[in-house]
Parts: structure tokens; sequence; C-alpha cells
């Protein structure tokens, strides 16, 4: 019997990505999707390429679901999620609702109360590789949001093995579809095209994300990480650069860096640590994250390469991973696509 999956917000990017990868996975039944500005019409209508999922756009989610995904912006996801609870179901939410422990860095960061906040410590980070025994057992994930993925994947094995250790600094390059679907002047596409800018230079939201995961293996990286990002005039894909001094006596030579990191993630499909500076169409429409380890002989400090595609590593395929580890599946299922190049 196959898994029934509901998707709320099939509207947004992510949904859509969800919609797509759900489509192929052959464990999977979605049996409905709602999208707040669609209701009533059908998914090709919103996504011509979804057309083969002949579902109708609902405004909520009543059919029977054993997992329900939630492709909502922060609060909103929150608030329409609370209702399905009490129900047997298990929840996936996309938004950065359920990602922070501490309920005062979420109103710090994103600016509004959080509608549920008894519900804070039920949820598991989903960052699969680092998590993947929690997941497992638990019935609600907060899927890590994409710079935090990209972020992670490439710092966490350096900090766990005493190799890295604050202050270290992070500059992220995203694609145009990081910042959602809905118009806005600063992704029209006479401002982005041929055009690249830094953005939220005063503190992104994802660095709150990115200091709670370090500080549990290091309460040193409070404070101690400078996170900055850039829009690049591109689709799909982010581009992490991480710079940072490191502990010199565990190394005898660059063969003993890859292999601390190859060693992390001996059981991780999804991470390859690669031999040459990643580019973000080696990843294109897949779940992998490729990084690549140097050290940088003129100044010797360590640099980390982490490259993702930022809706499927670093939203919908993340999800599906997630999913796949709640309900006791391959890991891999549905997500084994190779990079579309050129």
């Amino acid at each position: 019997m196959k898994i029934k999956v509901g998707i709320i917000n099939v509207t947004g990017y992510a949904g859509s990505e969800l919609a797509r990868i759900l489509h192929n996975h052959k464990n999977i039944e979605i049996v409905e999707v709602t999208g707040r500005s669609q209701a009533g019409n059908h998914i090709a209508q919103a996504f011509p390429h979804l057309a083969d999922i002949d579902l109708q756009i609902e405004k909520s989610i009543t059919k029977k679901c054993d997992v329900i995904f939630s492709g909502l912006p922060h609060a909103a996801s929150a608030e329409q999620i609370k209702t399905y609870f009490n129900d047997k179901v298990k929840i996936l939410d996309l938004s950065a609702d359920f990602r922070l422990n501490n309920l005062e860095e979420y109103t710090k960061w994103y600016d509004t109360e959080h509608p549920s906040p008894e519900k804070l410590q039920d949820f598991v980070y989903g960052l699969t590789e680092i998590y993947r025994n929690e997941i497992k057992n638990s019935n609600y994930v907060a899927v890590p949001g994409c710079f935090p993925t990209s972020t992670l994947l490439g710092l966490l094995p350096a900090i766990k093995s005493g190799l890295v250790s604050p202050p270290v600094i992070v500059d992220a390059k995203t694609g145009v579809s990081g910042a959602g679907r809905k118009l806005s002047l600063n992704t029209h596409f006479s401002e982005v095209n041929e055009n690249v800018k830094a953005y939220s230079v005063y503190g992104h939201r994802h660095l709150s994300e990115i200091t709670q995961e370090c500080m549990i293996l290091d309460e040193n990286f409070k404070n101690n990480i400078t996170f900055l990002t850039h829009l690049i005039p591109m689709t799909r894909g982010i581009l992490t650069t991480i710079y940072a001094d490191y502990n010199e006596k565990l190394l005898n030579n660059e063969n003993d860096l890859i292999e601390i990191f190859k060693t992390f993630y001996k059981d991780s499909e999804f991470v390859k640590i690669v031999d040459e500076p990643p580019a973000t169409k080696e990843t294109l429409g897949t779940n992998y994250c490729l990084i690549f380890p140097y050290i940088e002989p003129n100044s010797n400090k360590l640099i980390i390469i982490s490259c993702i595609d930022n809706l499927v590593k670093g939203t919908a395929g993340q999800a599906v991973q997630d999913m796949n580890l709640m309900f006791g599946l391959n890991e891999s299922e549905g997500l084994l696509d190779l990079a579309l190049y050129p």
C-alpha cells in the first residue's frame, strides 16, 4: 500500500518541486495539494510541467494522509499545520518555523510571535546526514534552510574532528529561485540579469540556524560566524565558500584533510567529496551536495567549497530524503536523478 501524501502550498517553488519528485516515487501517492492563490484550478494551470499529476488545487488538506509537507512561508506554515498535530499524520515543515530550538531567537530573526511555541521541541532538525537516527524516530521534521544545508554539510565535519575552531567566514551565492515565486523588484529580470549583489548584509536569517548547529559542537561559535550572501543571475544553485584557520597538528598532508571528510560521510550517499572545485551545474536538479576542501597555500587557510541545488538538496529533495527515513524506506528512494547538463 502506498503512502498517502498531502502538499500544502504546491504553488510555490518548494511545493512544486516536491510534487515533481514525489510523482516519480514508487512508494508514494499524492492525494491532495493546496495553494493559496490557485485553489479551484487544476495543478497543470499553475505548473504545466506537472500536468501528469491529475489533481485540483484545494484550499486545505481534507483527505486522510499519512504525511503532510508544508511549503508555506514562516508563521503561515506553523499556523496551518497546527490543525494537524492531533491527527495520526507525520509532518515535514519546509519553513523556518520549527528549525530553531530557542523561541527568543525565532522572534528576533523572524520578527513575529511563534504560532505554536509549545511544539518547538517536538520537531527534529532535518539535516539528514547529521540527524539520521533522530529523523527515523520522529513524526515531525523541520527541513533545514538552503544556505544552512550547504554551509553545515561543509563545515560540521571540520568542527567535529577538531580541525576548525571559531571564527569562520562563510560566503554563499544563490540563484534567484531561492527568493521564492512571489513578485519582487529585487528578483525582476532586469534587476538580476548580468548583475551580482550582496544582500542581508547586516544579518541573514539563516545565520541563526548555522550558529545553532555549530554551537552544539562548540559553544564558542556564538557570534563568531561571519555570513554573507550574494544573489547570482541564475535560476538554481548555491555555491558556499567557507574560510577558517585550522589545527595543523591534525594534518600531515592534504590527503589527511580529504580523509576527514570522506570518513565523516562514508555512509552518506548524497554527499560527495570531489577532486576539483564544484560548479552549480553539477548539482542541477539533484539531491547531491558536492564538497571540495583544501588548504590555500598562500595564506595557509582551510577553504571548504560546498555546492547544492537550493530547491532539491536545499529544500524539497532533503524533505523527501527525511520522509524516506521516517517511513523506514531506502533513504535514496526517488532521489537518484543525475544532474541536468549543460
